[in-house]
């Protein structure tokens, strides 16, 4: 069964950085679109960015673009998220799943908690 573990969160101050980690396993990882999302507290989950099997393809929402970076590892079975020039408004537990446009997997994982704070 396919398996998703985020890792990496914690509390960081304003303008900090802070990577994100999400190791898979139970599917052809390398044959597998990822993409990280979000849920700030009281909100809807929503895509934070997305990268294509090979890495050729990569996608930000307007609001972490050029501040958030998305990368993979596809021997690791790995996708990072580096966040750089943190916000108050980027906390939020993080997630990540399968697919590019829409979550694949039906099943999401315990998430990370980022906080920022002063």
């Amino acid at each position: 069964q396919v398996q998703l573990v985020e890792s990496g969160g914690g509390l960081v101050q304003p303008g900090g950085s802070l990577t994100l980690s999400c190791t898979a396993s139970g599917f052809n990882f390398g044959l597998s679109d990822m993409s990280w999302y979000r849920q700030p507290p009281g909100k809807e989950r929503e895509l934070v960015a997305a990268i294509t099997r090979s890495g050729a393809m990569i996608k930000y929402t307007d609001s972490v673009k050029g501040r958030f970076t998305i990368s993979r590892d596809n021997v690791k079975n790995t996708v990072s998220l580096q966040m750089n020039s943190l916000k108050a408004d980027d906390t939020a537990v993080y997630y990540c799943n399968g697919g590019y446009n829409r979550a694949f997997f039906g099943s999401w994982g315990q998430g990370t908690q980022v906080t920022v704070s002063s």
